[in-house]
């Protein structure tokens, strides 16, 4: 900062009134630490911006003064890039008051909505006029459009519809010198130069602060089937899924891989139920949808059929009614929640080629174990998009510190097989702090080049979310 720090708390008063603007501990702490308390820092103060005009009026004078900025969303990131520094330097603007739906077009099948409006909000929104914004997250309730654009989120639906990116026509980003940058497009064919909006979409803040988008609405499906499946081992997962491909194509929304240990610890600690009568090492959530009323049942009813007469699949049960479509995604829903009752976690967010990601598993399983003998490995997520949530939980008994003082080890391991399988180390949750450092290892020496360029062309005095995804200089 180059004002003092009262005078320009007093400025930023001007614009969005002082009760906007927080500096005690008390109103400020719980935009300061994120949900895993791996990350916690201090802030000048934060600023809850009520429109785009707002955030400008900020940036422009951060721009002047050289202050620092932290934009946040709903605060769900895992990987610390909503978390300021340990300076106290640097402000958080919370965009949450900017919850506003701006425009709803049945037509062209899209909705203007702001920045900080949650996820659950521009569903429901959609399915008011009978539309579908199919982005599903287990924090839905809490994290906000503009954070999932800005880490450009998956989640249960990517085999379907694709990341957030693939779900957005235009955005609206106020620039670090306070410029707003307004691509709020609606249109499909537009073949006037660079796509823009792509460049702060993943890019966590720290190119522009997205203030709106343009999102896609789908037609809402007319009738959902939701099973449950048994088997023996992640091979016999993709088997499956290739056979579901082949049988009903598009019509597959959701195929997620569980094992067995995390079955279990959703049944100890959040006291669900078994999904089938007897236990199976792995399983796979499946759910159709479909624009047709009927017969979407009996199309998943002869693919399980299908499955069980190869010997693709051990057992499996069809949901019958909207309790146990509930339940079925209550089990996976809690798969990262009850880890903390078993102690410690190390956790991974990777990807895979689908086709490898058996193979990818079992060497994981198998050097992990070697090297902490004991851990227990919970590996869950999206089999249809090869993103897999490697988690590993203390060996049973162990000292939790101890086990987690080796994160880095075990990250080492990890990540060296992902990259023998050409993955990736961050397949939805991005890079923030938790990952900065390990980008240049894994990433092309070009490519970073590249976003250096990019970030020094858009943010020359680093003002926007310094020291994420990428080291300042």
């Amino acid at each position: 900062m180059t004002m003092d720090r009262t005078a320009l708390l007093a400025r930023f008063a001007t614009i969005v009134g002082a009760q906007h603007v927080l500096v005690d501990t008390q109103d400020t702490a719980g935009y300061l630490a994120e949900p895993r308390d791996l990350f916690r820092g201090q802030a000048a103060c934060v600023l809850r911006p009520s429109c785009t005009a707002e955030v400008a009026a900020i940036m422009r004078i951060c721009h002047e003064t050289q202050t620092r900025v932290v934009p946040q969303g709903g605060n769900t990131g895992l990987v610390g890039g909503q978390i300021p520094d340990a300076s106290g330097n640097e402000i958080v603007i919370s965009l949450k008051r900017m919850h506003h739906i701006r425009e709803i077009d049945v037509a062209s099948n899209t909705m203007i909505v702001e920045a900080g409006l949650t996820l659950h909000a521009v569903q429901e929104a959609a399915l008011s006029v009978d539309r579908l914004f199919p982005l599903s997250l287990a924090s839905e309730g809490s994290c906000t459009i503009g954070g999932n654009l800005s880490t450009n989120a998956g989640g249960t639906a990517v085999l379907a519809y694709g990341n957030t990116r693939d779900l957005v026509m235009g955005v609206e980003v106020v620039l670090a010198d306070g410029r707003v940058l307004n691509q709020l497009s609606k249109l499909k064919k537009d073949n006037t130069g660079y796509d823009l909006k792509h460049l702060f979409m993943g890019a966590e803040g720290t190119l522009g602060i997205i203030t709106a988008a343009v999102v896609k609405l789908f037609p809402k499906p007319r009738s959902i089937a939701t099973a449950f499946v048994g088997l023996s081992d992640p091979q016999q997962a993709l088997a499956f899924l290739q056979l579901a491909q082949h049988m009903v194509g598009d019509e597959v929304k959701t195929f997620e891989i569980i094992p067995r240990i995390g079955i279990e610890f959703v049944v100890t600690h959040a006291q669900a139920r078994e999904p089938l009568e007897h236990a199976h090492d792995w399983y796979v959530l499946i759910e159709l949808t479909s624009q047709a009323t009927h017969g979407l049942d009996d199309k998943l009813t002869e693919l399980l059929s299908t499955a069980l007469e190869r010997g693709l699949i051990l057992d499996a049960t069809l949901s019958t009614s909207l309790d146990q479509r509930a339940d079925f995604w209550r089990l996976r829903e809690l798969l990262s929640e009850v880890q903390k009752f078993e102690g410690g976690s190390i956790k991974h967010d990777v990807s895979v080629p689908v086709v490898r990601v058996p193979e990818f598993l079992e060497q994981v399983s198998a050097a992990v174990t070697a090297h902490i003998p004991g851990a227990r490995m919970v590996p869950f997520g999206h089999l249809g998009d090869g993103n897999i949530h490697c988690n590993i939980s203390q060996p049973i008994g162990a000292d939790k510190a101890e086990f987690l003082s080796r994160w880095y080890e075990v990250n080492d391991i990890v990540h060296g097989i992902v990259a023998k399988h050409h993955g990736s180390i961050s397949a939805e949750h991005g890079i923030g702090t938790l990952k900065r450092d390990l980008l240049p290892g894994v990433k092309d020496e070009v490519a970073m080049d590249v976003m250096r360029a990019i970030k020094h062309a858009l943010d020359p005095d680093n003002l926007l979310n310094p020291n994420k995804v990428l080291r300042s200089e």
